[in-house]
C-alpha cells in the first residue's frame, strides 16, 4: 500500500482541509498519514466569522522526530494550508528529513481565490510560499495564488495561451510541474492546465462550467492528484481524475446547495473514486 503524508489545517465543521483531504485519499487506497498546522473551529470562508483558531507549529517537529524514531517513510508528501511563515520553515524542514529520491512532493499554495489573499497573509508569506513552491516537485496554485506568486495582476479569465504563459513563468521558481486549477479559458468550461517543465508538455482537462462558488473544491481537487500520484498515475490520468471527481462533487451538491453552502458534498461520490482507484491498482498488479 502507497503511503502518503498530507500537512494541512483541520477545520472541525466545514468539510474542508484534512476533513476532506483525509477521507478522499483514503478512499483511493493510499495510507494516508497527518500532520496539523492548526485546529479550527469552521474554516475562514465566506459565511463564518468568529471562529477559533490553534496554532500547532511547535507540535510539528516533535512529530516529525517520532516519526524519524519509527522509520517511516512516505511515497508522497501533499501540503495545503500553511499559516505563517514560522510554518512553512518547519515544513521545510520536514520535506528535507523525509524525502526520498522515491518521494514527490506536492504543494498546494494556499493563500487566496477570486482575487483576494485570505487573512492572515501578506506579501512576506507570498515570498516564504515561494520557498516552498521551489522545493517541491509539483505545484497546484489557482490562477489567484498564481498572480500572488508571479507578482502580477489577476484576472477572472484568461486565454488558455495566456493561462500557459503564467505556467511557464512559475517554472521559475524551480518546480518542474505546474497545475494552474480553476482554469476557466471561457465561460462554458472549467478546469486546469498542466505544465511540464521537463518535456515542454502542456495537458489540459475540462469539464461543462457550473457558475458559482464552491467551498473546498480546492482542496478536493489537491486530495485527488495527490493521491494519484502516490499510487503511480501518470500526470494526464491524475489530473483527469482530479477534474473529473471535483465536478461531480460539485454536481451532487445542486440539490441541497443551500443547505450545504459551506462546502460541496463529496461523500456520494466517494465510493465511484474506490472503485476507479482499485480497478487502477488490479490492472497496474496485472500489467
Amino acid at each position: 500500500m502507497k503511503r502518503l503524508v498530507t500537512i494541512q489545517d483541520i477545520s472541525c465543521f466545514g468539510k474542508c482541509s484534512l476533513t476532506a483531504a483525509l477521507p478522499v485519499i483514503s478512499a483511493m487506497g493510499v495510507e494516508t498519514s497527518v500532520i496539523p498546522t492548526a485546529v479550527l473551529s469552521t474554516h475562514t470562508g465566506e459565511g463564518f466569522t468568529g471562529y477559533t483558531f490553534r496554532d500547532l507549529t511547535a507540535d510539528i517537529p516533535q512529530i516529525a522526530e517520532h516519526w524519524k524514531r519509527i522509520g517511516l517513510k512516505f511515497d508522497a508528501i501533499y501540503t495545503g494550508y500553511i499559516g505563517s511563515c514560522e510554518q512553512v520553515e518547519t515544513i521545510k524542514r520536514f520535506i528535507d528529513d523525509f524525502r526520498t529520491d522515491n518521494t514527490i512532493v506536492i504543494v498546494d499554495p494556499v493563500m487566496g481565490d477570486n482575487g483576494k489573499m485570505y487573512a492572515g497573509f501578506d506579501g512576506k508569506f507570498v515570498k516564504s510560499m515561494k520557498t516552498l513552491c521551489a522545493q517541491a516537485d509539483c505545484i497546484l496554485p489557482n490562477s489567484t495564488e498564481a498572480a500572488l506568486l508571479l507578482g502580477t495582476d489577476y484576472k477572472e479569465r484568461r486565454s488558455e495561451d495566456e493561462l500557459r504563459k503564467m505556467i511557464s513563468d512559475l517554472f521559475s521558481i524551480g518546480c518542474k510541474i505546474v497545475v494552474m486549477t480553476g482554469a476557466s479559458p471561457d465561460p462554458l468550461h472549467n478546469g486546469a492546465i498542466l505544465g511540464n517543465a521537463e518535456n515542454g508538455e502542456f495537458y489540459s482537462s475540462f469539464c461543462e462550467n457550473i457558475s458559482g462558488n464552491y467551498h473546498s473544491t480546492g482542496d478536493i481537487f489537491s486530495g485527488v492528484f495527490s493521491g494519484g500520484l502516490a499510487l503511480g498515475m501518470d500526470l494526464h490520468k491524475a489530473l483527469d481524475l482530479s477534474v473529473r471527481f471535483t465536478h461531480e462533487c460539485i454536481k451532487a451538491t445542486l440539490p441541497i446547495r443551500e443547505e450545504q453552502w459551506y462546502s460541496v458534498r463529496f461523500e456520494p461520490c466517494l465510493g465511484t473514486l474506490a472503485q476507479e482507484c482499485a480497478a487502477y491498482n488490479d490492472d497496474k498488479q496485472n500489467f
